[in-house]
């Protein structure tokens, strides 16, 4: 389901695929389920990275994609549920994704603002 989402949207205009969708899997995995979803679409990931709360059982994952020339960036946005369920998928471009992304970023890392760690990684998006 996942990859036919990823495989559906990935080559289309946009910078950014926006996908969100519900999870039974841990942060980790769900990490991993999206970046095999790229893969398979026929992109080289060249850059992972995620961000999930325990507070709400919610989070969003990074991957940077590149086949050819082009450069794709996809925003897992998910909530923790019984099954997996994508919700929506959309392409955007460079000013909304980036937005969006900076967005999901701030409302997962609010409560943690104060450790360097985190702050160095928003500093660096």
């Amino acid at each position: 389901m996942l990859e036919d989402v990823v495989r559906e949207n990935i080559d289309k205009e946009g910078l950014w695929l926006v996908i969100t969708f519900k999870t039974p899997y841990g942060p980790l995995d769900t990490m991993e389920k999206l970046e095999d979803a790229v893969k398979k679409a026929g992109w080289e990931v060249t850059f992972k990275a995620n961000w999930w709360t325990a507070d709400i059982p919610y989070g969003l994952v990074r991957i940077d994609a590149r086949k050819g020339g082009r450069e794709k960036i996809i925003l897992g946005k998910w909530i923790l549920g019984r099954e997996l369920k994508i919700m929506k998928a959309q392409n955007l471009g460079l000013e909304e994704g980036k937005e969006e992304f900076f967005r999901m970023v701030d409302s997962i890392t609010s409560t943690l603002i104060h450790d360097p760690v985190i702050r160095t990684m928003r500093e660096q998006y």
